[in-house]
């Protein structure tokens, strides 16, 4: 399967979705920008799969990133899906321009809800709806030092500091 094949529109992400749960496959989801894939994204990506056999991922379209996080992001969506849908252990991406999540969450009705452990169970999108579910709503530990604010922050850094010129 080619990473474009697995970035998919919400209506063949449910059809895919019924063929996951019609073979006994627990359905983890996750989502965020991931706007310049670095190793914290690839940690926490593979962690998130680990906890269930296939891993959705939810990706903000330009427009929403922009809203969240001026001045970004860096990188096109269709360059992030392709980026993210090439690694192994994401089985599905689908975009999404809504403020939160909570939509897309309510459409895959996930085995798993997934964040990073700089989240509280508490303050994660969709929570409630996964727990009523019988869902579990997991964090997994981030690798320290790594987000794409500091990459872009070092790279402003060295093409502005002395050695810059």
């Amino acid at each position: 399967m080619s990473s474009k094949d697995k970035i998919l529109s919400r209506a063949q992400l449910l059809a895919v979705l019924e063929e996951w749960r019609a073979a006994g496959r627990r359905v983890v989801f996750t989502n965020g920008c991931f706007d310049l894939l670095h190793l914290g994204h690839v940690d926490y990506l593979e962690k998130a799969r680990a906890l269930g056999d296939a891993l959705v991922v939810g990706l903000n379209t330009d427009q929403s990133v922009s809203e969240l996080k001026p001045g970004r992001p860096l990188q096109d969506e269709v360059s992030r899906a392709r980026v993210l849908a090439s690694l192994l252990f994401v089985d599905a991406v689908v975009l999404f321009g809504e403020p939160t999540p909570l939509e897309l969450i309510h459409l895959v009705r996930p085995d798993v809800l997934v964040k990073g452990d700089d989240y509280a169970i508490s303050g994660i999108v969709g929570h409630e709806f996964v727990l009523s579910n019988g869902g579990q709503v997991l964090t997994v530990p981030l690798v320290t030092g790594y987000s794409t604010t500091r990459i872009v922050e070092r790279v402003r850094q060295t093409l502005t500091g002395p050695a810059a010129g």
